[in-house]
């Protein structure tokens, strides 16, 4: 537990413009002291010498509630200083049983919750190749994302457009009607609304045309830097640099997934079981976890089971055996969970396995 590591732990609220800090001594769960500085890097500053006047460095822990949102300056600043750092992802019980609430309430709440945990978070890396990675990955997400609202605001506009101009349009597949209607011009011998119409599609093609573009050189350079961060998880079936990034991303670095069901329960893909009755040795699949790493896993085993002999065999001997097809899937994600972990974690001793 974090009492036996630690002598004091300062629990940190974060929110946009200001950190709440408490002190709180391990042994005895009391407070020692409370207080707010600005979220900046002046008050980052300040919160260290203030808990210099409590407690040594070497001797706590900062408990830190959205160390990737709100906290995440104040992570950095902390690991700049090589200070032990504790992630606080989720309280387990109300603040108070009258409903009372504070930013204070909360730091005390953080520090008093995760002296009694077994295991510790650590938060994720916020610099490097992994940042770098990130910034690309959630770019490319609200570009597929805008670009899918165009797309489909485009082919409205091609069902309620007048008949001569939907007659010419309809039959187009998305490339060619994007760039069909990316050249339309402008003329004066139609009427308002027929002009309007062709303007605004036009205006949406282009638009779709420049966020493709966009999503190009995003997916240049995260093939840049997942050659060079995790090439080995390229090599596997099924894993392209999209899900290899959602991958690497949730890993972090070496030691943040102290085991490979550890990862797996980070990813939602851990067995819950759900006998009851009838029903005997049944699991079904987790919903919580993040839901992107989810998401990756889930796509790399649609892929292999379309695409890979191997796994097709193991479906159907699943299946056989008297498992569904969610349940079987399930399962393979486990699998992929287990073998991704290990790619990160030892890319030496993965190497001349399969």
């Amino acid at each position: 537990m974090l009492a036996e590591l630690v002598d004091h732990v300062i629990g940190v609220e974060p929110d946009r413009d200001w950190i709440t800090v408490a002190a709180v001594d391990a042994r005895t769960s009391g407070v020692i002291a409370t207080d707010r500085f600005p979220a900046s890097g002046g008050g980052y500053r300040d919160a260290r010498l203030w808990a210099d006047a409590y407690t040594t460095a070497s001797e706590r822990a900062w408990v830190i509630e959205g160390t990737a949102s709100f906290g995440r300056g104040l992570t950095i600043a902390l690991h700049r200083h090589a200070e032990l750092v504790v992630e606080f992802d989720r309280p387990q019980r109300k603040a108070t049983r009258d409903g009372a609430k504070s930013d204070t309430l909360d730091a005390i709440r953080a520090a008093r919750e995760t002296l009694g945990r077994d295991k510790l978070a650590q938060p994720r890396a916020h610099d490097g190749i992994r940042e770098a990675i990130r910034v690309h990955t959630v770019a490319r997400a609200a570009a597929v994302r805008a670009r899918t609202a165009a797309v489909n605001e485009l082919k409205a506009l091609v069902v309620t457009a007048e008949d001569r101009l939907r007659g010419e349009l309809r039959g187009l597949r998305t490339n060619r009607l994007v760039a069909r209607c990316s050249r339309f011009r402008d003329s004066s011998t139609r009427t308002i609304d027929q002009r309007c119409t062709r303007n605004a599609m036009r205006a949406l093609a282009r638009r779709i045309q420049h966020l493709e573009a966009e999503i190009a050189d995003h997916d240049a350079v995260l093939k840049e830097l997942l050659d060079e961060a995790a090439p080995q998880l390229l090599a596997e079936r099924g894993i392209g640099y999209v899900t290899a990034a959602a991958f690497y991303l949730a890993w972090s670095h070496p030691g943040r997934c102290r085991s490979e069901a550890a990862f797996a329960r980070l990813g939602g893909t851990a067995p819950i079981e759900v006998t009851s009755g009838q029903n005997q040795d049944r699991h079904r699949l987790c919903r919580s976890g993040d839901r992107q790493l989810n998401r990756a896993l889930y796509l790399v085993a649609i892929t292999r089971q379309r695409y890979c002999p191997i796994t097709q065999d193991y479906t159907n001997r699943r299946i056989a055996e008297g498992k569904t097809q969610r349940e079987t899937t399930r399962c393979l994600k486990r699998f992929i969970a287990r073998r991704v972990w290990r790619l990160l974690e030892h890319p030496e001793s993965c190497l001349d396995k399969t």
